[in-house]
């Protein structure tokens, strides 16, 4: 059976509430995987997800954990809606006689993982340096030999400070670096993501005809979810080392995505590919079990039917 039609706004407004709700329920947790995949060998500051949380609450207090959160609330909405709009967008046009084989429930992951890195390296490249910021001052504070300025300041910057140093140094082009590495991960990602819901979603129907309960949705998306996440986790560490501006002067810089693969596998070991995954699943798998619900239940269309309607 065909995927049900949504009009696009509906689907914008829902992958946006989507967005905001999950990125407030987990961005701390984000915010310990970005600082754990910065750590290189010699600048161990965090041991874990929970040390690097406490310790982040002790030095910068609560708030310290949502740095970043200002800039991926404002551009999640439009990510999560570029996203899962353009899924469906795909799905629908790639759909023959009322079937989706598995190859073109790819093709259309794949069109949606494309589409979103529009929003998503910019968002993530000004996130990462404001969500680091922390580690580099502790680092400051109790390695004062290991730090050395990078390209932007690192005393408490602003998303527009570092938008305004960006574009003035290097234009649009700094608000994208790390482009290749965005895609490498995030293609992958919906091409397993979106199958594997829209699989694990049609197990728990009601019947041929009848929708997935809200509660198989979200467990869907979870489980979909953390799966995608914890595949291509190897990708998000190489880009947010390689969107990283600031390091310490005995942390490696990197030139590209070979050579950034070259010094972890050199210095790090395999393992280091591996750095913030568990962080990473418990951060996807909310955050697109609560897309897929607001998503399925129809969250915007009840809000917009509410809305009065021109006479005809």
């Amino acid at each position: 059976m065909a995927d049900k039609q949504i009009s696009l706004p509906a689907k914008l407004i829902n992958g946006g509430i989507a967005g905001l709700i999950g990125v407030t329920c987990v961005f701390p947790i984000d915010l310990a995987k970005t600082r754990l995949q910065n750590q290189q060998n010699g600048c161990r500051l965090y041991t874990s997800m929970s040390d690097c949380l406490i310790k982040t609450i002790r030095s910068e207090g609560y708030f310290g954990m949502y740095r970043g959160a200002a800039v991926n609330l404002t551009l999640v909405t439009p990510e999560k809606a570029i996203k899962l709009a353009a899924n469906d967008f795909f799905r629908h046009h790639l759909t023959q006689d009322g079937k989706l084989t598995l190859v073109k429930e790819m093709m259309a992951g794949c069109g949606a993982g494309t589409c979103q890195v529009v929003i998503t390296t910019p968002m993530e490249m000004l996130k990462i340096q404001l969500q680091d910021a922390g580690r580099i001052a502790a680092q400051r504070k109790l390695m004062p030999e290991s730090v050395v300025a990078g390209t932007v300041e690192t005393k408490s910057p602003t998303a527009m400070q570092l938008t305004r140093e960006l574009l003035r140094e290097k234009g649009i082009a700094g608000l994208y670096k790390g482009l290749g590495a965005t895609l490498l991960r995030d293609v992958p990602f919906s091409i397993i993501y979106f199958p594997l819901f829209a699989n694990l979603n049609h197990l728990g129907k009601r019947g041929v005809e009848g929708p997935a309960p809200f509660y198989v949705s979200f467990f869907s998306g979870c489980l979909a979810g953390s799966t995608a996440a914890v595949a291509v986790n190897p990708v998000d560490v190489i880009k947010t080392r390689l969107q990283s501006l600031n390091r310490g002067s005995t942390e490696d810089t990197y030139s590209g995505v070979a050579d950034c693969i070259r010094k972890i596998l050199r210095n790090e070991g395999p393992a280091a590919f591996l750095k913030g995954a568990y962080c990473r699943a418990l951060v996807i798998a909310p955050l697109f079990g609560i897309a897929q619900v607001v998503y399925f239940l129809g969250v915007a269309e009840y809000f917009l039917a509410l809305l009065p309607k021109k006479d005809q």
